[in-house]
């Protein structure tokens, strides 16, 4: 999950020494609970306390980078991003607490093992094909910058090789296709959605393309590059 990072306050390293002390005795403590203990909010919220400063109400960009080497994901894996939506994070690189308690919650994790335990179930959420479309949905809104309509189409790409690069034939050919058509500068939510309903219900040979569709002008004229691209393909292989 892509972070924003942001510089450390002053005096953010000033802390007492027996603060740390005691930080670095929780963390080890949580370390080593059972994955079978019953869910404790004050514990949850220890944990949550070791990614912030004292004067912080919420895990920023340094704190999540942490948070990930804990429990072994890398920001960028698309595990990170199920896990936003379980949290139902508002803006990307960041959990407020309030977004932390309620999805941990959920998910029943106070700890760093708990959560290892949990990674293979956000994984297979994204293997239901509702549950995808939801995260997708949520991608969008996750991303995009505060008071915007509009997802940026660098952004936009990012995340959408988070999400459909694996499974999409047609993915680097509409990255592609946006890096050739420079004016593409965002994408609204139309669109974005638009492109997952394309990718699972048009075929790679966009032999059941419909042209009278309701498709948005801008995966009209993909269509209509891609053929102009596999028309000259064929020639210069025939």
């Amino acid at each position: 999950m892509p972070g924003r990072r942001r510089r450390r306050s002053p005096g953010e390293t000033d802390w007492p020494e027996r603060e740390k002390s005691k930080k670095a005795k929780t963390s080890s403590s949580k370390r080593g609970m059972s994955i079978n203990s019953a869910f404790n909010n004050k514990v949850c919220t220890s944990w949550f306390r070791e990614y912030t400063t004292k004067d912080e109400k919420c895990l920023g960009p340094e704190g999540m980078e942490k948070f990930c080497e804990d429990i072994g994901v890398e920001p960028e894996n698309v595990v990170m991003l199920a896990l936003a939506w379980k949290l139902q994070a508002q803006n990307m690189g960041f959990f407020t607490h309030e977004e932390w308690m309620k999805g941990m919650i959920d998910l029943q994790c106070d700890c760093i093992p708990k959560l290892q335990n949990k990674l293979e179930y956000l994984k297979s959420l994204l293997n239901d094909s509702v549950t995808f479309k939801s995260i997708f949905r949520f991608a969008f809104d996750f991303a995009k910058e505060e008071n915007q309509r509009s997802l940026d189409t660098e952004t936009a790409k990012a995340m959408l090789t988070l999400l459909l690069g694996g499974q999409w034939p047609l993915h680097s050919s509409f990255s592609q296709f946006l890096d050739q058509h420079t004016r593409y500068k965002v994408m609204n939510k139309d669109q974005w959605c638009s492109v997952l309903e394309f990718s699972r219900s048009i075929l790679p040979d966009l032999s059941n393309y419909d042209e009278d569709g309701a498709w948005p002008v801008m995966l009209d004229e993909f269509v209509e590059w891609l053929k102009e691209e596999q028309g000259q393909s064929h020639n210069k292989t025939s």
